[in-house]
């Protein structure tokens, strides 16, 4: 995958903090687990980090209670999305410039939000106030591959700058399509420069690494908090320790 430098701000300056956000709009292919993940790995860099779940329908991410997220509503009356709500988000974006933040975007919120991102040219705006964003997109195997090779598609073709983190979500299936990989797929090769990195969520055994990391995502408990939990056998501590070294190196080769 190409990577580029590592500058943060805009004429190599470095940059206050980085506003990550995930976004696909397929529904239920692990953004909360990856907006999870990503904090975990940004605090443990000693970034000051705020999390924020504006997903109006599963509040996944708020769950987390040692990630202390923020609830955003993004609903009106009516219950639809209320598109001037993202002013708040940009509010906190502009002035908080110490934090580093992470935001999980539901399926519905995802057009909504990068429409108004790109409406009111806020990705200029944040860059010009030293802040870059990085999108974080999920490609799925199984039933989900199109659906989110189009969502990936979407914010590939629209955005201006190479600031997309592609995580390839190997736990619904091998992430091919006619014995291509995903690097060999054309929805990649047509976005390349829009691709920043790449983070694989390799599928394991699902008898024990897969189960280990279910029981994990169901309690809502960091990696630090399942590996130091007394109840949990030792081997599957080491699984889980597995996986954290093996996501947190990948994230390491990230130019955020």
């Amino acid at each position: 995958m190409a990577k580029t430098p590592n500058t943060n701000g805009t004429n190599g300056i470095e940059s206050a903090g980085a506003i990550h956000l995930t976004l696909q709009g397929k529904g239920g292919v692990g953004k909360s687990l990856i907006a999870a993940i990503l904090a975990q790995y940004l605090k443990g860099k000693g970034r000051e980090v705020r999390c924020i779940d504006t997903d109006p329908v599963n509040r996944t991410f708020a769950q987390y209670a040692s990630l202390a997220a923020d609830r955003l509503n993004l609903r009106d009356e009516h219950n639809r999305i209320e598109q001037r709500a993202f002013d708040l988000l940009m509010e906190r974006f502009l002035t908080e410039d110490s934090a580093t933040f992470v935001v999980d975007n539901g399926a519905s919120t995802f057009l909504p939000l990068w429409h108004y991102l790109l409406e009111n040219n806020a990705l200029d705006c944040l860059r010009q106030n030293g802040r870059r964003v990085y999108v974080h997109t999920v490609i799925t195997g199984g039933q989900a591959l199109l659906d989110t090779l189009n969502g990936f598609n979407e914010l590939a073709q629209t955005t201006e700058d190479r600031n997309i983190v592609v995580w390839v979500n190997e736990y619904f299936g091998r992430v091919e399509a006619e014995g291509k990989k995903f690097s060999e797929m054309a929805a990649y090769r047509d976005n390349v420069e829009k691709v920043c990195g790449a983070v694989i969520f390799s599928k394991r055994n699902q008898d024990t690494f897969g189960r280990d990391v279910e029981e994990m995502i169901a309690a809502k408990l960091t990696f630090s908090e399942a590996i130091g939990a007394a109840r949990l056998p030792i081997m599957a501590k080491q699984r889980l320790k597995i996986v954290q070294r093996d996501l947190f190196e990948q994230l390491d080769r990230v130019p955020f």
